[in-house]
């Protein structure tokens, strides 16, 4: 992987993780997804209009993707009832790297170097390790088979938009038809809302919005590089967004204990260390 790419992975992990914290900070989760959800379909519209239609070989990328989004939506939704899914959570992202790497190897063909491996193994390890140290082990099994499954989604979606927009011959088409389609997200969320008599707050929309623009660029930010880039290590980089979202809570929202974390942050460098040098 060159110092260009990995550069662009880790930004964007640092603005996944910057806009992920901010939903610390509103109470109606579900309401500043919805908003994040109508920024990247307004982003989609402004990409189609400025972009050619991605090649016919990519359409399947783009409603195989859509539609494991929207079961990823849903599953976040009903993630939300559960109180300790902060705990496993991680083991989400932790494993999505694992998955997207074999099935890229499946159905690609596609390989890395075994110094690539052990690096992308380091840091599924270091997301999971956060994970524990919350207290995974403790948790329900209907809250870690939620997590698993959600793993399952993220590592679904990020093979399906690896492969397709490499076959699309245009990377920005690609983004906006596939922004795009999430607008029936945000629609149904207002739809649920009109009709039990529930509102919108401003904070919620601006909150929204902002992590909107940032979650737009960063995923559009991880789509380009999986042009140039094996899947595997780009998705163990984007997931390493755990990591900061951590750290952020420990400077920003003084959260303890901050050891543990720290720990977990060194075992993701190593193994980012060790993608880099592959």
């Amino acid at each position: 992987m060159t110092v260009f790419a990995l550069g662009v992975v880790m930004f964007s992990a640092l603005l996944h993780a910057g806009w992920n914290a901010m939903l610390k900070a509103v109470d109606d989760r579900a309401g500043v997804l919805g908003a994040v959800s109508l920024a990247h379909a307004l982003a989609g519209v402004v990409l189609i209009a400025l972009s050619p239609i991605p090649d016919r070989a990519s359409w399947p990328s783009i409603f195989i993707s859509t539609v494991v989004h929207y079961g990823y939506y849903l599953l976040l939704f009903r993630a939300y009832r559960h109180g300790d899914l902060s705990q496993v959570y991680p083991i989400s992202r932790g494993l999505a790297p694992a998955f997207v790497a074999i099935s890229a190897w499946l159905l690609i063909g596609e390989t890395m170097p075994p110094l690539g491996w052990l690096g992308l193994a380091t840091i599924s390890a270091g997301i999971c390790l956060l994970a524990m140290l919350r207290g995974a082990a403790q948790a329900q099994r209907s809250t870690i088979a939620l997590a698993l499954l959600l793993g399952v989604c993220i590592g679904s979606y990020s093979v399906a938009d690896g492969i397709g927009i490499r076959q699309a011959g245009t990377a920005t088409g690609y983004m906006g038809w596939l922004f795009l389609c999430e607008a029936p997200v945000p629609l149904a969320i207002a739809l649920h809302r009109r009709r039990n008599g529930g509102y919108f707050a401003p904070r919620t929309l601006i909150f929204g919005l902002l992590g909107g623009v940032a979650a737009v660029t960063a995923y559009g930010l991880v789509l380009y590089v999986k042009t140039i880039a094996p899947l595997g290590a780009v998705s163990a980089l984007r997931e390493s967004s755990v990591i900061f979202a951590a750290l952020i809570g420990v400077v920003a929202f003084g959260e303890r204990p901050w050891k543990g974390r720290i720990l977990a942050a060194c075992v993701v460098a190593l193994g980012v260390v060790m993608l880099s040098t592959m």
